[in-house]
């Protein structure tokens, strides 16, 4: 079990060269990556990625995150470069702002608020939903609806409310992304399930109580302290607004 001082090591031994992504261990511990749980409740599979336990919570080895960390970057790096599509998904309460704000910051499709069962599986029957959404916009927007009563166009308004909640975030998705970025495993099951039925890669942070193997690229670090997931994210948005700022630069030259 580590002691204390242990734990101080973690954060206060100089990390390794912070390499292409500029990632630091120390600036990891700071923004809490390394808080695991229980460790009743510490999924087996979880074991290579643990530097052990204090007090007995599960302590998360950085060095090894800081690895898992920058072989998803470099995967996201490459989706971006190759305009391929990334959905990130964070439905967990504490979370979601985060997750919806970074997305439309980055361009990128979200699921905020809950992951609509068949959104993948049923991929035809969820874009037929956004397409009567998309069109309802319109018609307001173009002062379509103004044919009808107050008390219709007060039900339309109430309807696209839902509806922006349920699909604002995936509404010019025309097709299944290539990869989702999940922020909480176990809040977003379902998304996860989907997404690997369909083949669609996944990037995924790993707290200490879930099975890393389900994903394509596991970051092992605590999803429950927002800091912790503040750090990825803003990882991840450095990443995609440098790959899309060299894939400008490059279309400016060609003109």
């Amino acid at each position: 079990m580590v002691t204390e001082s242990a734990e101080i090591k973690i954060k206060k031994t100089p990390s390794k060269s912070k390499g292409s992504w500029n990632l630091d261990v120390e600036e990891m511990a700071t923004a809490g990556l390394h808080f695991g749980h229980k460790t009743s409740k510490t999924h087996p599979k979880m074991a290579p990625y643990l530097f052990g336990a204090r007090n007995t919570i599960h302590i998360i080895d950085l060095e090894k995150t800081k690895e898992k960390l920058e072989e998803a970057l470099k995967f996201i790096q490459e989706l971006v470069s190759e305009n391929k599509v990334l959905l990130l998904v964070g439905t967990k309460v504490q979370a979601k702002d985060l997750v919806k704000n970074m997305a439309i910051e980055c361009g990128l499709p979200y699921v905020y608020n809950r992951w609509l069962g068949g959104t993948f599986s049923n991929f035809g029957i969820i874009q037929k939903r956004v397409a009567y959404f998309k069109d309802l916009e319109t018609k307001k927007a173009t002062g379509g609806l103004d044919k009808y009563t107050k008390k219709e166009r007060l039900g339309f308004d109430k309807e696209l409310k839902d509806l922006e909640i349920k699909f604002g975030g995936i509404k010019n998705l025309e097709k299944l992304p290539d990869a989702i970025f999940v922020c909480d495993m176990i809040e977003d099951e379902l998304a996860l399930k989907e997404a690997k039925m369909k083949g669609v890669k996944v990037i995924a942070i790993c707290h200490t109580n879930v099975d890393p193997t389900l994903v394509d690229y596991p970051i092992p670090a605590s999803d429950d302290a927002m800091s912790s997931v503040k750090y990825i994210l803003d990882k991840v948005k450095e990443v995609i607004i440098n790959a899309k700022s060299k894939i400008q630069s490059t279309k400016d030259k060609t003109v």
